[in-house]
């Protein structure tokens, strides 16, 4: 009979739901990049969902059009907003969505189990100092002019996009990574927003304690990075320490030269929280 009873417990348990990751990308790319990642995660039974946001992937907005990093950020903003209250999801910014991922925990500290940021930029507070600017933005001015730039806002002021030019995306961008991701690259990439990312800051009256309390941060290093140094990714994680941080033998896209060490850190980075696998 106790063998019975304990049968029928296990048979009537319910089944922990699978973790639910939003990937979101960084500047000049859209949801398209992680379609490797996807592919592994929806096979390994995992809910994955890819947002493009303004003026990226397959948004039509203009670069050059946004002023604003949340308008940037609206379609994530939107997306997360729309979560029912008690569901939770894990956030993954590469590049620039580091940005993204911040302004979320801050916004969204309840919904977001866990950050992970992939040779991202990783600032407490965005941009609100040089040393923000030193450590969260690439510095490509060794290799010369690599910048096309659009002046949404007319010659006389700062650029409002900017997309690296063909000839430099290899070597700094995928130097590591097959040649038909370039290619792919190629035909999809778009100018971002730059006017709009440098808007990116919290208050820090508005920075609640539950954020630091309630939404752990992963950072995956990319140990060959030519964009987001490495030097840059130790100076942001020493000012403000994640709970985990990992490495990936990749250059700055490892979800294009290393996707299945990228995958396997991924579900690492879920387990270190307790996500049930």
């Amino acid at each position: 009979m106790a063998e019975e009873n304990q049968k029928e417990a296990i048979v009537s348990k319910p089944r922990t739901k699978p973790p639910h990751f939003v990937l979101i990308h960084g500047i000049s790319l859209g949801s398209w990049c992680w379609y490797k990642i996807k592919c592994l995660m929806e096979v390994s039974g995992f809910t994955v969902t890819c947002i493009d946001l303004k003026s990226s992937g397959i948004d039509p907005s203009s670069p050059d059009s946004l002023t604003s990093f949340d308008q940037y950020n609206q379609p994530l903003t939107d997306f997360l907003s729309s979560l029912p209250e008690q569901e939770q999801v894990i956030l993954v910014g590469h590049s620039a969505g580091g940005l993204s991922v911040t302004s979320s925990i801050h916004k969204f500290p309840k919904k977001i189990s866990l950050a992970v940021y992939i040779a991202a930029t990783m600032l407490k507070l965005g941009f609100q100092t040089d040393e923000d600017l030193k450590d969260g933005v690439p510095d490509l001015s060794e290799h010369g002019d690599v910048y096309e730039l659009g002046f949404g806002l007319g010659v006389e002021n700062p650029p409002t996009s900017a997309l690296i030019k063909p000839e430099f995306r290899r070597k700094l961008l995928y130097h590591m990574s097959p040649q038909q991701e370039c290619a792919l690259a190629a035909l999809l990439m778009r100018p971002g927003p730059v006017l709009a990312l440098t808007t990116a800051k919290v208050e820090e009256e508005k920075l609640g304690q539950e954020v630091e309390e309630n939404v752990p941060r992963v950072y995956i290093k990319t140990l060959h990075d030519r964009v987001v140094k490495p030097e840059q990714q130790e100076a942001m994680m020493k000012r403000w320490p994640p709970r985990e941080a990992y490495e990936v033998d990749s250059d700055h896209s490892p979800f294009f030269s290393n996707p299945f060490a990228l995958f396997g850190l991924l579900i690492k980075a879920a387990v270190s929280v307790g996500s049930s696998i």
